[in-house]
């Protein structure tokens, strides 16, 4: 990924194509503490404010928590894990998945714990990469999408995914990382509490980004994608 110097974050010259963003965007576990600037922030946001949505609906209700915010989250969050508190909106449940979809999930998983060291009998250690979520894998910022209710609310929820890829391009072709994270919808309850968020609006899930700390254990991981032939039909 094109990544900004420290010197020159503030004032970052590339724009990269839009072949390049697709391609570039990955998911990053770990980030360095430098803040992303204002407007950037605000340009990415615009940015995903042109997002599609079901007859122009446009039911993101997103929120961006930085600084002592960001830190009362964290303390929450993590305090609530260790206790087993969990107040989703929606439901998850990995051992739904099955075949394909199975083994890409493990294949993953492997992956990022092999990273870690953290062996599969080491619960200390996949209890501490688990606990890397509720810091925001140390990221400056982390965005939180929130949603009305409608109906089954799989529309509604696309929507959120549509507006959650633009986000994350936008994050990738300046030069910024980011990184879609289910589980902090574990704790929507909480995290409505601390933000003083209506319980009219459901979280789906949150963005964590800044800048990617390419030292990062989490970072070496990188997952390779099917070829097109597994998931495409053409007809005519």
């Amino acid at each position: 990924m094109c990544t900004p110097s420290v010197e020159n974050r503030s004032n970052f010259p590339i724009m990269l194509s839009f072949e390049e963003t697709v391609r570039n965007r990955r998911s990053f576990r770990g980030f360095l503490p430098d803040p992303v600037p204002d407007d950037t922030i605000r340009e990415v946001l615009e940015d995903a404010q042109r997002a599609p949505s079901n007859c122009n609906t446009q039911p993101w209700s997103t929120h961006i928590a930085s600084g002592d915010k960001l830190k009362e989250l964290s303390a929450v969050l993590h305090k609530n894990y260790d206790a087993g508190v969990f107040t989703p909106d929606f439901t998850f449940d990995m051992n739904e998945y099955y075949g394909c979809y199975a083994e890409r999930q493990r294949a993953q998983a492997a992956a990022y714990y092999a990273a870690l060291n953290a062996s599969r009998d080491d619960r200390a250690a996949r209890d501490k990469a688990v606990g890397y979520n509720f810091s925001f894998f140390n990221g400056p910022h982390v965005a939180l999408l929130f949603m009305p209710s409608f109906g089954d609310n799989v529309r509604v929820a696309g929507d959120i995914g549509m507006y959650g890829q633009t986000f994350l391009l936008s994050l990738t072709a300046r030069g910024v990382g980011g990184i879609p994270q289910t589980s902090l919808g574990f704790f929507a309850g909480a995290i409505r509490e601390v933000l003083g968020i209506s319980n009219e609006f459901k979280m789906l899930f949150g963005i964590s980004f800044g800048y990617p700390d390419e030292t990062a254990p989490g970072n070496r991981v990188r997952m390779g994608r099917d070829p097109i032939s597994s998931s495409v039909t053409f007809h005519k």
